[in-house]
């Protein structure tokens, strides 16, 4: 499999002239997108207890109080904490999206680090096979863009720890920036330019 290393001098002049605050704010929304949001901490009306008012209104020297429950106590509920309810999605517009890939690209051009094969296929469905194509790349790791994975290349990639396949589709500008390097089927390749 011929592989052709991307340079800057390769890239239409869209990938170039895009600002890099486009690549930060879709990573720091795609990574907003992902929490799991599982905080959560009772209010006052969530604490068991409280059904009586702890003392007497006046005479006992204490500052009033009518149930165990308040924020005040120890054990009583939460003022103003977490709850499952809050929404952390962030919007990004498509072509915020797309400018944010064309730099994430561009920076792996930058560096030597985007590689364009006609196909990437393991056919034997082995991933000692994946493993001697990744290991042939001299890469830390690798992300593989097709245009749609075959079941003997999943087999082949699914259990390697240094590389990740993915579909045309599936390519985002935070899956292209957090890879040490990036290999391209031709076919992607010459779409992704040709939409600049």
């Amino acid at each position: 499999m011929s592989t052709t290393v991307i340079k800057t001098t390769d890239l239409p002049q869209a990938f170039l002239e895009v600002h890099p605050h486009n690549l930060y704010l879709y990573c720091k929304a795609y990574a907003a997108g992902l929490r799991a949001n599982t905080a959560q901490t009772k209010t006052r009306a969530m604490v068991s207890g409280g059904g009586k008012k702890p003392w007497a209104q006046k005479g006992g020297g204490r500052a009033r109080a009518g149930s165990i429950t308040s924020p005040v106590f120890v054990g009583g509920g939460v003022a103003f904490g977490p709850s499952t309810n809050r929404n952390y999605n962030q919007k990004v517009n498509k072509k915020q999206k797309k400018l944010a890939l064309y730099h994430a690209l561009a920076e792996l051009a930058a560096n030597e680090k985007l590689f364009v094969m006609e196909n990437v296929t393991i056919k034997s469905g082995k991933t000692k096979d994946a493993q001697a194509f990744v290991n042939g790349l001299g890469q830390r790791d690798v992300l593989i863009v097709k245009e749609l994975i075959d079941d003997q290349s999943f087999l082949a990639f699914r259990n390697i720890q240094n590389a990740y396949l993915v579909e045309a589709n599936e390519l985002n500008a935070y899956l292209a920036a957090a890879y040490h390097s990036v290999v391209i089927e031709k076919a992607v390749w010459e779409k992704l330019t040709k939409e600049s």
